[in-house]
């Protein structure tokens, strides 16, 4: 193994890309952790793959996702900033995901907020996620923070189990017409709708994380019902994200996901995991993020899920006998 350079730089990562640039941008990276990250060299390497033979992104190699809990995944020989680790439950193992530049996080999770809901400082933004506040190492908990910080608006923050002052600021915000995001673990969002109703139609419910095996799970219809009526809402609001990644997808309603600019999803055959699929049939969710230039931007997932004709995806559910882990994800 040595280490060689790439050329692409972070401005270029999260610049605007046509289908060619996005394409020619993962080549470079494919080539350049192919070399450089050590678990996907021996993976591609035990595959048959030849490096120079891979012309485009459909011949890549994805990388289970579940090397993350094993193995250090990394395509750099510079120091480790920060170490984001998933939520798993009791006797699981966890995903660490190693991060030698936290500011390529920072520019996706922020440049992407921008592209689907504008300028951040124009929210307010109030956080019910008591299972990430709970535990350490939470990129979820990472993102929130720092859009707390930069909305710079003196409402925004968590409230853990604190419904009384929730219920309240959200009655404030709404009287005051605020632009406001309430992003929550799933089952502390229903927790607070049975306890309180409010009818607030311009607020940005964002669901995340699921059960948490605090909750039977539900399909996401029967729960997008209960939670636009529980907070007046029109439709609720998905992130796709996971702690092996630096970007994350959102959906703004009906479970209809779409990329930022540097992100792309492909659906892998189920028993055929190195071939991919056609749009509008349900496979595994492979993941490009190109934010993850220093980690493996190839990403086999263990969830299932299917490509819309308009390039936007939905998720449909896990792989039987996959860990129940913190990515936002329900049984359908």
């Amino acid at each position: 193994m040595y280490f060689c350079e790439v050329s692409i730089t972070s401005k270029a990562i999260f610049s605007n890309h046509s289908a060619a640039e996005f394409s020619g941008q993962a080549l470079e990276i494919f080539n350049f952790q192919a070399i450089n990250c050590a678990v996907y060299h021996q993976y591609i390497h035990h595959l048959g793959v030849r490096i120079e033979q891979v012309k485009n992104i459909e011949q890549i190699p994805f990388l289970p996702i579940s090397f993350f809990k094993s193995h250090s995944i990394l395509s750099t020989t510079a120091p480790v900033e920060v170490t984001f680790s998933s939520s798993g439950t009791t006797g699981m193992s966890q995903s660490n995901h190693l991060v030698t530049d936290v500011k390529l996080y920072e520019q996706s999770y922020l440049q992407a907020f921008n592209q689907f809901y504008g300028n951040i400082e124009e929210y307010c933004f109030l956080a019910l996620l008591p299972s990430y506040q709970e535990r350490t190492g939470s990129s979820l908990i990472y993102m929130v923070d720092d859009l707390i910080q930069k909305s710079k608006h003196p409402q925004s923050g968590y409230f853990l189990y604190n419904h009384d002052d929730l219920f309240s600021t959200l009655k404030d915000l709404k009287n005051r017409k605020q632009k406001t995001v309430l992003i929550g673990v799933t089952y502390a969002l229903l927790d607070f709708i049975e306890q309180y109703e409010i009818h607030f139609p311009e607020l940005v419910v964002m669901e995340t994380g699921g059960m948490k095996g605090k909750r039977k799970e539900m399909v996401r219809e029967e729960l997008h019902e209960q939670l636009t009526k529980g907070f007046g809402v029109a439709a609720i609001h998905s992130e796709y994200g996971m702690t092996e990644l630096l970007s994350q997808a959102y959906s703004l309603g009906d479970g209809i996901f779409h990329c930022p600019d540097w992100m792309r999803v492909l659906i892998r055959d189920t028993n055929d995991p190195l071939s991919l699929i056609e749009k509008g049939r349900t496979g595994g969710i492979n993941v490009i993020d190109l934010a993850n230039i220093n980690s493996c931007s190839f990403i086999a997932t263990q969830d299932l899920g299917r490509i819309n004709p308009d390039g936007s995806f939905e998720v449909l559910g896990r792989f039987d006998n996959a860990d129940i882990r913190g990515c936002n994800l329900l049984v359908q």
